[in-house]
């Protein structure tokens, strides 16, 4: 059997987006869409793991209508492209049960995602939690994806989801049922980092709102972020042998280079020997013109709510239309009886 090329992705409707999933994710998954067929999900129910997002109805549902927004203004085109939550294609959930007795336990107790989240006090975590890679293995297999757009963070997940794929293959003998999908990292923008610290990643859940470019941000607030971000005392490097041991000044250069779709050693040669408050004048006014356009449409979306949950809805009935049939067959090779 030759799977026919398919994009799967999706975010967690768990606080505001930013410029890291604009960069990392949003930004390709348009290109993408240009490329072959792509379904984004709002993932509510691995939202529901963790304490972000569970016990917190009316905060998941307005969230899960952000990302959505979100993805459409960025850019996705609904029309073209399904977008939906995950709680709204119940086959999600019922696959990932079955790849639950398909996985093994010592497979879960090697994801490090697990032990990062859980912390010292595994015992208070959800099942969830635990069982998350396996609900994304659910996600992406219930349509037969072949390319996942992940980050470094995720590959170890997307691994796993190759080695249920393939045991259920072989445990039903169905040689080349579920494909096994590839991994797809792009871009040097990949991990965009904090603009308080340069060693670590951009995230939704740092304490500090001036760690990143929100994409709710007005003009005003992108602008001062960048200004206030940190860099040392020295200009602008010559060359890339000189940002060694300079991780708030590669931040930077590669976010500029990100959105202007520049090499690094582009924006390197434009602002050689420069001093930063220049440089930062020149990002700050770059990120404006690309973020705050999607900010606007992502206003104007969410100011009707009902538009965004019809969008979702339709989303979710064309992903369905692809998901059920898949699940009647995999019904079917297990021995359940319809």
């Amino acid at each position: 059997m030759t799977h026919k090329p398919l994009v799967l992705s999706g975010m967690q409707p768990t606080n505001t987006l930013h410029l890291g999933n604009y960069l990392g994710a949003l930004k390709n998954w348009v290109r993408m869409q240009e490329e072959m067929p792509c379904f984004f999900c709002v993932v509510d129910m691995h939202a529901i793991t963790a304490d972000a997002g569970y016990g917190k109805p009316a905060e998941l549902a307005q969230s899960t209508r952000e990302v959505a927004a979100a993805y459409i203004a960025a850019g996705v085109d609904p029309k073209r492209t399904p977008i939906f939550n995950q709680g709204q294609v119940p086959e999600h959930a019922e696959l990932s049960w079955i790849f639950n007795c398909v996985a093994r336990l010592g497979w879960l107790d090697r994801m490090t995602q697990f032990k990062e989240k859980s912390g010292k006090h595994k015992e208070r975590s959800s099942v969830g939690l635990y069982t998350y890679p396996v609900l994304m293995a659910a996600d992406i297999l219930i349509y037969k994806a072949t390319h996942v757009p992940v980050g470094e963070d995720q590959k170890q997940h997307l691994e796993l989801s190759r080695d249920i794929a393939q045991k259920f293959n072989n445990d039903f003998n169905a040689p080349d049922f579920f494909p096994l999908p590839e991994p797809v990292i792009t871009g040097t923008a990949t991990r965009v980092m904090s603009l308080r610290d340069g060693a670590k990643k951009m995230s939704k859940s740092d304490e500090s709102d001036n760690s990143r470019i929100n994409l709710t941000d007005d003009a005003a607030a992108i602008a001062d972020k960048i200004r206030r971000a940190k860099t040392d005392p020295h200009p602008l490097p010559a060359g890339k042998d000189e940002l060694a041991g300079r991780p708030e000044a590669e931040n930077l250069i590669n976010i500029y280079a990100a959105l202007s779709d520049k090499s690094q050693d582009a924006v390197i040669g434009e602002f050689a020997g420069q001093q930063f408050s220049g440089f930062k004048s020149a990002l700050a006014d770059l990120t404006v013109a690309k973020i705050e356009p999607i900010t606007r449409e992502m206003r104007r979306l969410l100011a009707d709510p009902a538009e965004i949950d019809r969008i979702l809805k339709d989303g979710a009935r064309r992903a369905r239309e692809v998901a059920t049939p898949v699940m009647e067959e995999v019904k079917k090779k297990v021995g359940f009886i319809a």
